[in-house]
């Protein structure tokens, strides 16, 4: 497995990750035991880094990680943690909140659930519109001079934002979705990631599987499967492409 740096502060991982999320939510077809079957798999073909949020099943995906991880050393994997989505019981999104102390409520969980001291790459879901992204990666600043996270970074964060967070505290990686059919990255926030030597941890490089030729019929996805919305989303986008061009 190649491995390289991430970002120009940021530490070396593998060139492939895994994200965890489907494992937990938003995808159809989920199995408990195939799911610590894949990651273990995935750590013992030379992956080191898993992705995952603290959202993914309200819990459910670190508690997984946890699992698989158990007789491995933990200094051998790269845990990327987003945080600050809000969801009520029944999993449905209530927004995002930033502010530092609940930004050191939501690690003491995740530390808790993943059954370690520290998280390598720790960074918000989203911009919190009501926060000033200063203080929420404020807070992050504190847990790394505490040991409880060794870098900050953001995820679907504007250029505008990055320079700000990155002027407190340096961001190691950026956490954005990057594939041939969605680009709008290359625009402002992939030339400020470089110039900030911020590094990019492109998700959805095969649009979640719509790229692969493994998903012919999205119709067919069963209801709550996230990406029968994406879809037709992606469509209207085509549709829209059509009409401007």
């Amino acid at each position: 497995m190649e491995t390289r740096k991430v970002g120009r502060r940021g530490w070396t991982a593998s060139a492939l990750g895994l994200g965890c999320m489907g494992m937990s939510a938003f995808y159809s077809g989920r199995d408990d035991v195939e799911s610590i079957a894949t990651i273990q798999a995935a750590l013992d073909a030379g992956i080191t880094l898993l992705d995952s949020g603290d959202f993914y099943g309200m819990g459910h995906n670190e508690l997984l990680i946890r699992e698989a991880l158990k007789g491995r050393r933990r200094d051998q994997v790269s845990l990327t943690i987003k945080f600050g989505a809000l969801r009520d019981w029944r999993g449905n999104f209530l927004g995002f909140d930033g502010r530092p102390a609940l930004v050191k409520t939501f690690i003491s969980y995740s530390l808790q659930r993943l059954g370690t001291d520290y998280i390598d790459f720790y960074f918000p879901s989203r911009v919190d519109p009501a926060v000033p992204i200063e203080e929420t990666i404020g807070a992050v600043s504190d847990l790394v001079k505490e040991g409880k996270v060794r870098y900050a970074g953001l995820s679907e964060a504007p250029a505008a934002a990055l320079r700000r967070a990155h002027a407190v505290h340096p961001i190691s990686a950026l956490e954005i979705e990057y594939s041939i059919f969605s680009r709008d990255i290359e625009r402002e926030t992939l030339p400020a990631a470089r110039e900030l030597g911020i590094g990019i941890l492109a998700y959805g490089a095969l649009s979640r599987g719509l790229l692969s030729g493994t998903i012919t019929d999205p119709s067919k996805l069963d209801a709550e499967d996230f990406r029968r919305y994406l879809q037709t989303k992606k469509e209207s986008r085509c549709r829209n492409f059509a009409l401007l061009g």
